[in-house]
């Protein structure tokens, strides 16, 4: 099963900083076994969220040259807060580092005005075809479907603007 944890970048520049949000919704499947007299976020989900947001930045830098975009590290997570149903967590995720094909993120997810949880995030960029020739459709394939995607959670009209 593959969760998309993002549903709407809200502010995306040539600068190092992405931010994003996730509406946290009863409807989420995981919600249902995860503590079902009070539902919230799992830890791993919100850690996945500021991944997801830090690696849009990623190929947004990189104009999807690699379509493989993968967590490598976490380091410093911690959790502060719930993040519940109705709640909006809110994600930002800066570049503190690159080195080869290798990105260093601070990312927070924050919950009004309180951090809900924060990490060091280090992504690695790679393409299949590198180490197998015959994998370049899966590349092209890839970051068509990336495109894609990234169309619908910043849409060409928001493009060069903040969204509220």
């Amino acid at each position: 099963m593959r969760f998309s944890l993002i549903d709407r970048i809200t502010q995306l520049d040539s600068g190092p900083t992405i931010k994003a949000v996730k509406v946290l919704s009863l409807a989420e499947e995981y919600l249902q076994d995860h503590f079902p007299r009070f539902p919230v976020m799992p830890g791993v989900m919100m850690l996945e969220a500021m991944a997801q947001t830090a690696r849009w930045l990623v190929y947004h830098r990189d104009d999807f040259a690699h379509p493989c975009v993968l967590l490598k590290e976490a380091r410093n997570v911690k959790y502060a807060d719930f993040v519940q149903p109705g709640q909006v967590l809110a994600i930002e995720a800066t570049i503190t580092k690159e080195e080869g094909l290798l990105t260093t993120f601070k990312t927070q997810g924050v919950v009004g005005d309180k951090v809900a949880v924060s990490a060091r995030l280090v992504l690695e960029r790679s393409q299949l075809a590198v180490a197998d020739p015959r994998m370049v459709p899966i590349d092209h394939y890839a970051r068509r479907r990336m495109r894609e995607i990234f169309q619908l959670l910043y849409p060409p009209s928001a493009a060069g603007q903040s969204v509220a």
